[in-house]
């Protein structure tokens, strides 16, 4: 190429920076540098294809020079271990996303995990039609020369908090539209202003709100129709620009210019290594990195830069689904920008009749016709300048397309309908002309996408929204919509076949989007029974909705007899394709994720348990449940708190009760379990009644721990005055802590009845107490979780105090009692309303003559030999069965014959045994 190709460029730049700076130094190197930067690329022997992300004039223009070129080599912008999965892009409904994972980390902090790489793809992207024409032209090679996913990590700085996250500028994706998760995101020609008032100012003087509308604009549309050199000069200028007005920050630019030494290097040493000429290659990289000034830029680049190894870590690849809304919100693009861009792309091919690179096969595709050869390539002629002739030349104003804008405002209207807007045939000619008339006020001939957009939402949304869309989200769906990509059967890692493979006897379309009712008449169909183990290991292991029980439980010892799902495995895809990087199977995959709860270092003794719940129900394994409740035997040991006491009450309670039912003998973990925990819990127990950290609740389950596992505890060598000490050295000053330790000794032994009556009696006679006699009652309240046998007494001290406690003191304490019995309620509110209905008369007449027990209760019984004489109530009862009081008394070896009153044999039974009548006596009274 001639030296003089840009010197009439140059030579105007000059001027200009004469003219409008305070002098030619001041703005010379700026401009005149990005002239140097064009003609830098524009000589590179290995031809650079600049290009920009999701842009429908770098797909189009891409696509006619691959037709012209023909180049035997294509050197991509990617990840260079990302190669192997293009192929299965064929098997796949764009667009998606390649995926880089890596979930056991080397080399990395711990708190990075998991690590995560995506790669969007649309077919309206540069990077599609590469990709499409290497694979499916035969000679052609695809090489993929961009950094690593482990590089993408080793570069990240240490101090970055959140390595994982997309750019922080980017708005947060809603949970429909996260497709991609918390993942770095990489694409080819990230091409956006990183200087923040070089992107204030182009919006502001042109007229539109957001960088997305800018490019559609003033770049999108006057390159749609320019030849390969133009396209070419003017994204290196571009790119070039952004460059060289980017903000000084070092270690962003050290990794942009890492990143282009590293692909120049693997260039140069895939050219040594085949031996393929340059001229017989493309470059497609971003026009960001195409205006590089690096010395390892070219084919006659220096060779001093060292790609650093990869560390240990292992990483998996895959496809994951991705979305128009997915690749927006995580590149902080406008909403709608990919939709529109779709769009573009569909109405550029139909202009220019320009036929694009599909792979053969690829879903959501039509069949391509029989193609005629491909013409012979061009040889390639030096550029000459086009940029003089481009940057003077005015805007090129599209005449308007009646047709369409009037097409767009039928639509709008009639899709407003149909979300609620009472919208008219008034409010489309309103959108069509003001659709033009804010085209007119920002200098275009022709409304763009953006411009009808504000026009609908000016026209027709006036000052509310009736419907779950605004007019905005509706024009976006007009235009194209939320395109939602899906990754095809034979592209799925073997764990997602395996999935879809064994739930085929629901013959459900499970990569279908959207929700899905399944049914499973287990009792008359075993064999979905297998499938019902799969969908409860995949509600464990993905995120909540993918598959969700509407009717049916799985509990211990039980057997599934009819259940019903609604799954959503096809809106959930990408979360079982990563299932796919733990496991070869979602048992495998269980497995470890129990393992790594159970061993984790913040483990503590209930999580444990639930793991070992989770094997006997899912994975139905004695070994890995011997195996958890060894671990869980010493994670108890170690524990210093009783904070997860009520949580491990329960699920060794379950746990017994189902290897009671289904085992000959108990295992030795969950004896040694109990064993341990009675030590462990009498040893904390007087601690815990004074810590203010522990909750009532919580000692409560430490007794219920104690009281219920006591027998067992006791057969294997525990001793129960080891327990007896424990409540002896408990000294609470709480009222309900107090409340609760009475209960304690009462199942002790240590406290009678009657004494535990006096108290309550003494604590609603004292004024100075009555005011604090809830918080004993709330104690009362979750000691029936350890001693069930005051159910009674409960009732009868929640009695009084309804009928004593007065109103100041009665009514603030009601919320507290029902909050206290939600929380508690699965446990302890039957107790309660099973004997409140026993001593309470079941008929409303019935309360107004009606006593309550604890009233009525009579003096107590003599004990036997204390020579009282027998009560009256006794002897009515043996006169009015002769017969048996007959069998009785001569087992006794009393004689006696009945006088005229029925009474003598009666009389002289009673006068042998007064013990056994005062007793009788006492049991019909209370009968």
């Amino acid at each position: 190429m001639s030296e003089a190709t840009f010197t009439a460029l140059r030579a105007q730049l000059e001027q200009a920076a004469t003219t409008f700076a305070d002098g030619p130094r001041a703005l010379e190197g700026i401009l005149l540098g990005m002239v140097d930067d064009v003609d830098r690329a524009v000589r590179e022997p290995l031809e650079i294809f600049p290009v920009c992300h999701h842009s429908p004039a770098s797909a189009l223009a891409m696509a006619r020079r691959l037709r012209e070129k023909q180049p035997k080599v294509v050197y991509l912008e990617l990840c260079e271990d990302m190669a192997p999965l293009l192929t299965e892009l064929r098997n796949c409904r764009l667009p998606v996303a390649v995926q880089a994972f890596a979930t056991e980390l080397d080399g990395f902090p711990a708190d990075w995990a998991p690590l995560s790489v995506v790669a969007p793809v649309t077919e309206a992207s540069a990077e599609y039609q590469a990709v499409a024409y290497a694979l499916d032209t035969p000679g052609v090679e695809l090489v993929l020369v961009d950094r690593s996913s482990d590089h993408v990590f080793q570069w990240q700085e240490p101090e970055e908090d959140t390595p994982a996250g997309a750019d922080a500028d980017a708005p947060a994706a809603e949970e429909e539209t996260a497709l991609h998760g918390d993942a770095v995101g990489v694409e080819i020609g990230d091409l956006r202003p990183r200087f923040a008032e070089l992107e204030d100012h182009l919006l502001r003087h042109g007229k539109v709100r957001h960088w997305s509308e800018w490019w559609h604009q003033y770049v999108e549309l006057p390159l749609g129709d320019s030849d390969h050199d133009t396209y070419r000069q003017v994204m290196f200028l571009i790119g070039s620009l952004f460059r060289r007005l980017a903000p000084g920050d070092s270690r962003r630019v050290r990794v942009d210019e890492d990143r282009e030494r590293y692909m120049w290097t693997r260039m140069r040493e895939h050219l040594a290594a085949s031996g393929t000429d340059p001229a017989d290659c493309l470059y497609v990289c971003g026009a960001f990195h195409a205006a590089s000034r690096v010395a390892e830029f070219g084919v006659g680049g220096s060779d001093g830069f060292e790609i650093s190894p990869r560390t240990a870590t292992r990483w998996q690849y895959g496809l994951i689904p991705s979305s128009h809304t997915a690749i927006e919100a995580q590149f902080g693009l406008a909403a709608g920008s990919v939709s529109i861009a779709a769009t573009e792309w569909a109405k550029n091919l139909k202009r220019t009749r320009v036929k694009p690179y599909r792979l053969a096969g690829q879903a959501g595709t039509k069949k391509p016709a029989r193609a005629a050869a491909p013409p012979a390539p061009m040889a390639d002629t030096p550029a000459a300048d086009r940029l003089t002739g481009f940057l003077h030349r005015p805007p090129v104003l599209d005449p308007l397309d009646e047709a369409e804008l009037l097409g767009w405002s039928v639509e709008i209207v009639r899709a407003a309908r149909r979300n609620g807007y009472l919208a008219s045939t008034a409010d489309a000619i309103a959108v069509f002309e003001t659709s033009i008339l804010l085209a007119g006020m920002r200098d275009r001939a022709r409304p763009t996408p953006y411009d009808f957009q504000d026009a609908a939402v000016t026209c027709i949304e006036k000052d509310s929204v009736p419907g779950r869309r605004d007019v905005r989200r509706l024009v976006e769906i007009m235009m194209g919509g939320d395109r939602v990509g899906q990754v095809g059967y034979d592209a799925l890692p073997p764990l997602a076949r395996d999935v879809h493979d064994r739930l085929a006897p629901l013959n459900l379309k499970l990569q279908q989007r959207g929700v899905q009712r399944a049914l499973l008449d287990i009792a008359s169909q075993p064999g979905l029974a297998k499938c019902s183990d799969v969908l409860w290991i995949l509600k464990y292991l993905m995120p909540h909705g993918a598959a969700r029980p509407i009717m049916g439980d799985r509990r211990l010892g039980e057997k599934p007899i009819q259940e019903s799902w609604d799954l959503a495995l096809g809106t959930h895809q990408r979360a079982l394709i990563e299932l796919g990087y733990e496991g070869v199977s979602i048992e495998q995959v269980l497995e470890q994720r129990l393992r790594r709860t159970a061993y984790d270092p913040k483990a503590t003794a209930a999580t444990v348990l639930r793991a070992v719940e989770d094997a006997i129900l899912h994975l139905r394994s004695r070994r890995l449940a011997d195996e958890l409740g060894t671990r869980a035997l010493e994670v108890l040991a170690q524990e210093r708190s009783v904070d997860g006491a009520p949580e491990v009450l329960r699920r060794v309670r379950r746990l017994l009760a189902y290897y009671r039912t289904s085992e000959p003998v108990l295992p030795g973990w969950i004896e040694s379990f109990v064993k341990t925990g009675y030590a462990h819990y009498c040893t904390l127990l007087p601690t815990a009644f004074t810590d203010e950290d522990a909750t009532v609740r919580q000692v409560a389950a430490m007794f219920g721990f104690l009281f219920s596992m006591e027998s067992l505890a006791l057969s294997l060598g525990c001793d129960r005055t080891q327990l007896e000490l424990a409540v002896a050295q408990s000294h609470p000053q709480e009222p309900d802590r107090t409340a609760l330790l009475w209960a304690a000794q009462t199942h002790l032994g240590r406290l009678s009845r009657e004494e535990l009556r006096a108290r309550c009696a003494a604590l609603l006679g004292n004024p100075l107490v009555v005011p604090a006699y809830p918080r004993y009652l709330s104690g009362f309240l979750h000691a029936l979780e350890p001693v069930p046998q005051l159910t009674d007494f409960v009732v009868e001290a929640v009695s009084n105090a309804f009928a004593e406690l007065p109103d100041p003191v009665l009514l603030p304490w009601l919320p507290s009692l029902i909050t206290g019995l939600r929380s508690s309620g699965s446990e302890l509110a039957p107790l309660l309303i099973r004997e409140a209905g026993r001593i309470y008369p079941g008929r409303l007449d019935d309360l107004d003559s009606w006593v309550p027990p604890w009233r009525a209760r009579p003096a107590p019984a003599a004990a036997p030999g204390s020579g009282r004489p027998p009560g009256p109530a006794a002897l009515p009862l043996l006169t009015a069965h002769p017969a048996a009081c007959d069998a009785l008394a001569a087992l006794l070896g009393c004689e006696g014959a009945w006088d005229e009153s029925g009474a003598a044999t009666g009389a002289a039974l009673l006068a042998r045994h007064p013990g056994t009548a005062n007793a009788l006596e006492a049991l019909l009274t209370a009968s």
